[in-house]
């Protein structure tokens, strides 16, 4: 197979739980991934956990554990929640892994040697809990510009990776591959706050704690944040730093995507190029710089205690309607909100009466007319070839969107599909042609209009809501879930017996299942 998509998410802090604003991150890479696969390429998607530094070293202390204990509790966590959304990754790692250690130790060394990092002194104001450095006019209000928590001045002996020696090569490839960094906003910002007035050299060691992989010639220093946690992208696909790489080194580098929060963009678009221009290696092809969501219109955090976990989610709503807000909520370029009861309101309206309405509908209808079998479709009206263009239009709505990365619009696209279909029934009216004996053979091709839309459907759903998918081939008693047999209109035999309709997804009740919320927030 000729046909290869590399994805990586950003990896997870282990200093706590991660929330559905973190997890909405795996989610959608996970959508992205399932989509490439079931258009038939070879996909590689990797994501993982970043486990050193103060913050982790500071919370292991609070809780009476081990820096190494901690985490890898943590980092169970972060993969267990990565399990309950159901999504497909093919490698999950940690950067406590000896072998990542030890690439990066060597990585530090190369860059050392070849006159890229140096030795210095670094003054300044630190954020513990972001893990950075900032100049006095990069506060906001005289605190931290991205959490906005309290800074403290810091100095101490540090290495320095000369970022200004490369920063006009970054500026020119950033300028030549328009798509390098999308969307179009987060590149803006990148260029005008960060490029343009001038980078400092990055501070890329600590002495002030000792929880991170150590400077193999300098045992005071551990190897800070970015040299470390950045490089993962590399280090367990297989590169070496002498240049005999792994075969899968060859294979899933470079990254086809990246897939960053926004918060966390320039490290990634700035700093990660750097190091790999450093290195000598090709740079990630994209990055998607992706938005929040937000909690209520804030960004969640403890502080405020508006944090929500996909865990707790799933346990009151199950899998699928949690992925189907979270895909389905966040625009491209902006913030996603969740609340309760807009999470209620669009699982009521979208997943049971859209979705759901139609497929019990449809599979009863066809019990109910025609025994349950899958008819012949023999007579065609213009009505009939309308909706399937349509049909098939919106297929290729669902397609465009996803290859610009525009999920929330390609779900948006394909539950159009059902919404027609849903339309197409009232205005066909299966159950006054069932009346009629010279209306059997119209009958027959509505009703099989109506499932193949359905099939048609499931099969672009398997990359957002899989286990829903399944259920409805499972309704059909079809294998049939390729993506190349959309396109035609006859991917279901005629003659098949369906299986009895289930309910998909049942009604919520929104002020009783607030309530039962609100007690379960108490617990």
């Amino acid at each position: 197979m000729n046909k290869r998509f590399n994805i990586y998410t950003a990896i997870a802090y282990t200093s706590g739980k991660p929330h559905i604003g973190n997890t909405y991150e795996i989610v959608l890479a996970d959508a992205i991934a399932r989509y490439k696969r079931l258009l038939g390429y070879d996909v590689y998607f990797q994501t993982g956990t970043d486990e050193h530094g103060q913050k982790i070293a500071e919370k292991a202390k609070l809780n009476n554990k081990k820096p190494q204990e901690f985490v890898d509790e943590v980092a169970q966590i972060v993969k267990d929640i990565w399990d309950i959304m159901n999504t497909s990754y093919d490698r999950f790692v940690r950067t406590t892994d000896p072998i990542h250690k030890e690439k990066v130790s060597k990585i530090f060394e190369k860059l050392y040697k070849q006159g890229d990092i140096y030795k210095g002194v670094y003054e300044g104001l630190y954020c513990t809990p972001c893990e950075s450095f900032f100049t006095e006019s990069q506060l906001v209000d005289g605190k931290c510009p991205d959490c906005g928590r309290e800074v403290v001045p810091t100095k101490e002996e540090a290495y320095f990776f000369k970022l200004s020696k490369y920063v006009k090569k970054l500026e020119d490839h950033i300028n030549n591959n328009k798509d390098f960094i999308v969307p179009e906003s987060r590149k803006n910002e990148i260029i005008n706050n960060f490029i343009k007035p001038g980078l400092q050299d990055l501070c890329v060691s600590r002495t002030s704690f000792d929880w991170g992989v150590p400077v193999t010639f300098d045992d005071k220093h551990v190897v800070y944040v970015w040299i470390d946690a950045l490089s993962n992208y590399i280090t367990f696909p297989g590169y070496d730093v002498e240049g005999n790489h792994e075969p899968e080194f060859k294979k899933y580098w470079p990254a086809d995507l990246h897939v960053i929060g926004k918060d966390i963009l320039r490290f990634h678009v700035i700093y990660w190029p750097i190091i790999l221009m450093a290195l000598d290696l090709p740079l990630p092809k994209q990055i998607f710089g992706h938005p929040w969501l937000l909690s209520s219109e804030e960004k969640m955090s403890k502080s405020k205690g508006n944090i929500i976990y996909a865990d707790d989610l799933v346990n009151i709503f199950g899998v699928d309607p949690v992925r189907y807000y979270m895909l389905s909520q966040m625009p491209y370029a902006n913030d996603g909100v969740f609340t309760y009861e807009l999470f209620i309101d669009k699982i009521n309206a979208e997943l049971v009466n859209n979705l759901g309405n139609l497929i019990n509908r449809t599979i009863n209808m066809t019990y109910k007319f025609l025994d349950g079998i899958v008819p012949e479709p023999v007579r065609y009206e213009e009505i009939d070839q309308q909706f399937i263009e349509y049909v098939k239009n919106q297929i290729k709505q669902a397609d465009q969107k996803m290859n610009e990365y525009k999920v929330a619009e390609s779900l948006d696209a394909l539950f159009e599909i059902f919404d027609k279909a849903n339309k197409y029934i009232d205005e066909t009216t299966p159950w006054t042609l069932a009346k009629k004996e010279d209306e059997r053979d119209r009958l027959a091709t509505v009703m099989y209009n109506l499932l193949e839309s359905i099939r048609i459907g499931a099969v672009i759903l398997q990359a957002f809501l899989p286990d829903t998918a399944e259920r409805i081939f499972k309704q059909l008693n079809t294998t049939n879930k390729t993506y190349e047999s959309i396109y035609e209109f006859n991917g279901l035999s005629a003659g098949t017996k369906l299986k009895k309709p289930e309910i998909l997804f049942e009604r919520i009740d929104k002020q009783k299942k607030l309530e039962e919320i609100k007690d379960f927030n108490k617990k």
